[in-house]
């Protein structure tokens, strides 16, 4: 282990922000322990229904703001796509070119997920299980794909919003948010808020890398006016404490983002960049580092396939009867204390998951052809100052 790290430590260069990989790799995995710990499948009269401890213990809603990490990975998104997009205008590379490869990583492995749930879904259908069952593991399964619309979306805008002060978007959700509670308006326009809420912390990672972010001011500014605006919303204007969804509830803080979610966000985003320079000095641990890296390269994979593994663990062991922490409700300080014990055979499943479906992530793993040799004419006519362009590192 230590010599494949060592490996990788020199492979890294020496430019790279290896921060920026340490915060994109937390943000992934918040996201799953997040949706292990407060996402349950009930068994019941035969069937399985979803459900969360969340729901009986609202007094648990601090753990939603400790795993609830979309905004950091906007954050990086956000970074990443705009830095990129500005390094590939330098080496000439068109829109289109910018945009197949970026958006290439993100879709390869929603094939690979689309395709084994529907073959299961008729497979259940077709062998009796009952509809309301298989809506409910199809849902979980795919949950995370409005994700990456999103996503998408905005990475495909990038270059419109490299300028555009995350002030803008924030207005928006303020407003969506004081026609529908402070006015009466209707429900619907809380969808406005799916693009908007997210545009926030995206914006700011474009901002980032303008550098106008840098200095430690602007993390603390971040940080404590989005934590006291989401106390007081939470406090004075009825937002619910939990960060994601409940079921049963009248309002979700997710879905679609409220502004309480919004500020929430921009507190974690004020966090991240403060711990820029504590994770740049941690990432320069080889063994570490290697960690980091390997989240990294299958951050696709562990986010699609982990509500899989959740799911396929149930399923399995439902063989076995109702097991506490699995197909129990979750109502009880017990279930917990039993869940938490079910994480690493979820972590076990997600490893299997990763193991067959990573090469959808990683398709320059496969071997190539070598390129064919330049004949000596080629090579006489080649200008002996001119060196050889060597590929282009991808962020």
């Amino acid at each position: 282990m230590r010599k494949g790290a060592d490996r990788a430590d020199a492979a890294t260069p020496a430019d790279r922000d290896r921060a920026v990989d340490a915060l994109r790799a937390f943000a992934i995995l918040g996201i799953v322990l997040g949706h292990w710990l407060v996402t349950a499948l009930v068994a019941r009269d035969g069937s399985l229904r979803a459900a969360s401890p969340l729901q009986h213990m609202p007094w648990l809603a601090p753990i939603s703001w400790a795993f609830q990490t979309l905004a950091v990975f906007f954050l990086v998104g956000g970074h990443v796509a705009t830095r990129g997009y500005t390094s590939a205008r330098a080496r000439g590379t068109t829109y289109g070119q910018w945009l197949t490869a970026r958006l290439s990583r993100l879709f390869k492995p929603v094939a690979a997920v689309l395709a084994l749930w529907t073959v299961a879904a008729v497979a259940l259908l077709l062998t009796g299980a009952e509809f309301g069952t298989v809506r409910t593991l199809v849902k979980l399964a795919l949950s995370p794909l409005w994700f990456l619309v999103i996503f998408a979306a905005l990475t495909a805008v990038t270059p419109l919003l490299a300028r555009l002060n995350p002030l803008w978007p924030l207005a928006v959700v303020l407003h969506v948010d004081l026609l529908r509670f402070g006015l009466g308006g209707p429900s619907w326009l809380g969808w406005a808020n799916v693009a908007a809420g997210w545009l926030v912390p995206y914006t700011l990672g474009a901002a980032w890398t303008r550098g106008e972010l840098d200095r430690r001011r602007a993390g603390w500014i971040l940080l404590t006016g989005g934590a006291v605006a989401t106390a007081a919303l939470i406090a004075w204007a009825g937002y619910p404490a939990s960060m994601v969804g409940v079921p049963g509830a009248g309002i979700s803080n997710l879905n679609p983002p409220t502004l309480a979610a919004v500020t929430f966000g921009l507190a974690q985003c004020g966090l991240a960049l403060l711990l820029r320079d504590p994770l740049r000095r941690t990432m320069r641990r080889p063994l570490t580092w290697a960690a980091v890296a390997l989240v990294n390269l299958s951050a696709m994979t562990i986010f699609l396939w982990h509500q899989t593994a959740l799911m396929a663990t149930t399923a399995t062991t439902l063989l076995a009867g109702h097991l506490p922490g699995l197909h129990t409700r979750p109502d009880n300080l017990t279930w917990i204390a039993y869940r938490c014990a079910w994480l690493p055979l979820f972590a076990l499943a997600l490893t299997a998951c990763w193991t067959a479906f990573r090469a959808y992530e990683q398709p320059s793993g496969r071997r190539r052809r070598p390129r064919p040799r330049p004949s000596r004419v080629i090579r006489s006519h080649r200008h002996p100052r001119t060196p050889q362009a060597k590929a282009p590192h991808r962020a």
